[in-house]
């Protein structure tokens, strides 16, 4: 016998199928590369966050197996009883390094490490932090964790954040945090470090940067924002990601100012709570880091170029989309059912892109979000954009019209 709940929820699912916004996993059968095998089909793989082609690197993978021959699987452990080896040591030493600051910490995602940091660093009522509208659904259910006050200003509208930091709410808080996805993970759009340190240096407060699409694909070495801008290690408190440029397997890190890090250690729940990062995917990240240290001015300038290439085939299709300059290229085309219609058109031509629509973007504003990878070949991106010039004359709503 259903319960009312069980009930409920059938009746939901059948709504999403009804309204064609059902969402379905798409089984890969083969190693995450710019040419994969999906559901028994060759596809170039346009939705992988795996922008520096590091998933199956030959070093990458080679430095995951030699970790399983040294240590094991898994640590069978959290951190602080018996869970930490030497690889979690090193990794954390190679990040802060990598970074030029003072610590680095691990967790088991980039979702863990904000959810651990924001409840943990503002854990009353008279604390505050301040979070961009469009910030990524980990930093939004951690600020949900946390007791303190919230404060959401417009996408990238910082004179709206000045006038909350400068009202009698801002001024009054206690611990204040300014949170800010670098890169944006559904626009593509880079969040205004300078302006935002300016304002945390301006009213006490730790700005805090998400950079887990920054990692490995802004700046010119591949160290995210704050090297795009000139202000590698001022201040920020950074989290990221080893998912995506970095090898692409799992696992996160908080990496900033040695005192935080260490509060973080002692006090964040997904810190103590969470079994440590498994040692094939530590060792992993560190073949990564150094190759893209070695390789990353090759890398970054195949990716960039290929970014190019495709933003400008995009524009000259006339599709709709945001102007930029990183991998991440949204084709915004309507209306949910357009997107996932679309997507399911390009898969039988032999793309696969994915399409996203509300709640994970306004109404209206579905879209497909291409992203680029340094290993798409010129080839690939073409073969795309002409697939994308197909299914877009099949629906015209998806340029607006009719």
């Amino acid at each position: 016998m259903s319960t009312t709940l069980e009930k409920t929820l059938a009746a939901e699912l059948a709504q999403l199928r009804e309204a064609r916004q059902y969402k379905q996993a798409n089984e890969i059968q083969a190693p995450q590369a710019p040419h994969t095998r999906m559901d028994g089909k060759p596809v170039i793989n346009l939705s992988s966050n795996n922008y520096l082609a590091l998933a199956n690197h030959p070093r990458v993978v080679e430095a995951g197996k030699r970790a399983i021959d040294k240590f094991g699987l898994g640590t069978a452990s959290v951190r602080f009883i018996c869970g930490t080896m030497s690889c979690h040591v090193e990794l954390e030493r190679k990040i802060r390094d990598f970074l030029g600051c003072e610590a680095a910490t691990t967790y088991i995602s980039c979702w863990d490490a904000n959810v651990g940091v924001m409840p943990t660093l503002c854990p009353t009522p008279d604390d505050a932090i301040f979070s961009d509208a469009l910030n990524h659904a980990s930093i939004i259910d951690a600020i949900r964790l946390s007791k303190a006050q919230r404060f959401i200003f417009r996408h990238a509208d910082y004179d709206e954040l000045e006038r909350m930091l400068d009202a009698p709410e801002g001024r009054k808080a206690r611990n204040k945090l300014i949170i800010t996805d670098g890169v944006f993970s559904m626009e593509g759009d880079i969040a205004d470090l300078p302006r935002l340190k300016q304002l945390a240096n301006q009213h006490d407060a730790l700005l805090v940067v998400d950079e887990s699409h920054a990692t490995g694909v802004l700046g010119e070495t591949g160290r995210g924002t704050a090297e795009h801008f000139g202000v590698l290690g001022e201040g920020t408190l950074q989290t990221s990601t080893l998912g995506k440029a970095l090898g692409g397997a799992c696992g996160g890190y908080v990496a900033g100012a040695k005192v935080v890090c260490d509060y973080l250690v002692q006090k964040s729940r997904p810190q103590l709570f969470s079994n440590a990062l498994p040692p094939s995917v530590c060792y992993g990240a560190m073949a990564a880091i150094d190759v893209l240290m070695q390789d990353g001015r090759a890398l970054l300038g195949r990716l960039r170029e290929n970014t190019a290439r495709f933003r400008a085939g995009v524009k000259e299709l006339g599709l709709r989309s945001i102007d930029g300059i990183t991998p991440i290229v949204p084709v915004i085309v309507g209306e949910t059912a357009t997107a996932i219609a679309m997507q399911k058109a390009l898969f039988e031509d032999g793309v696969f892109v994915s399409g996203f629509g509300f709640p994970v973007v306004p109404k209206g504003e579905a879209r497909l979000r291409c992203q680029i990878s340094a290993g798409h070949t010129k080839d690939d991106l073409d073969t795309c954009l002409a697939a994308l010039k197909k299914v877009a004359e099949k629906f015209p709503e998806s340029r607006g019209g009719p």
